[in-house]
């Protein structure tokens, strides 16, 4: 099979198990996403949609996060962990959004990647779930399934990945794509130990039944 021809299948199957799939940050507009994105960095969404309803309730626009103090900041985020690190660039990723954008996120990966503490990873979810457009959020579990599936050469280079996915998933599917495969990665194709008898793939994938 194709690698054209595998990424149809998987995303068919994957489609029809997770049917509802989407981004498990809890945020309504488009900066708020890039803060708790930012939050996200090793650390679980759960731990972060408990953390911003505070950040968000005391500093409700990009402007006021823009002109907090940066000690509070770094109060309300430090259960996210790397706090100081995380405050920085979320003072400073709104104080660009304002001065710069006019507080409106951009919907370019180039104006998105200018941001400070924003990468292709964060960049990519932005364009997918707040604008519509193509979107590969290339994360540890979209980079461990492709390559356990074979839809990709088994690189864990977030970019190289990305490349390959541009290639083979259809655009409007690539958003919806990813997600699934956060949700499949959680449940059932697991970084130590993947349940292999419990997967729809597990008649395509390369790498069925794992020994690992």
């Amino acid at each position: 099979m194709r690698k054209k021809e595998l990424a149809c299948e998987v995303i068919r199957l994957l489609q029809k198990e997770y049917p509802d799939s989407v981004c498990t940050l809890d945020t309504g507009d488009a900066w708020q996403l890039l803060v708790s994105v930012r939050l996200a960095a090793q650390c679980t969404d759960k731990r972060v949609n408990e953390t911003v309803p505070e950040l968000f309730k005391k500093y409700p626009s990009p402007r006021a996060l823009a002109d907090a103090d940066i000690r509070d900041i770094e109060k309300i985020v430090h259960p996210c962990g790397l706090y100081k690190t995380k405050a920085r660039d979320i003072k400073a990723c709104m104080n660009m959004l304002c001065e710069r954008f006019g507080g409106r996120v951009p919907d370019t990966m180039e104006e998105l990647l200018s941001l400070p503490g924003v990468g292709r990873k964060s960049a990519n979810l932005i364009l997918g779930d707040i604008f519509g457009k193509e979107s590969y959020v290339c994360d540890t579990h979209c980079i461990r399934l492709t390559g356990r599936i074979g839809l990709t050469d088994g690189s864990k280079d977030p970019l190289s990945v990305e490349m390959q996915l541009r290639k083979i998933i259809p655009p409007e599917e690539s958003g919806a794509f990813c997600h699934r495969l956060v949700d499949h990665g959680r449940a059932v194709c697991k970084a130590g130990r993947p349940l292999c008898e419990n997967c729809v793939l597990s008649d395509i994938c390369k790498n069925r039944n794992l020994n690992i």
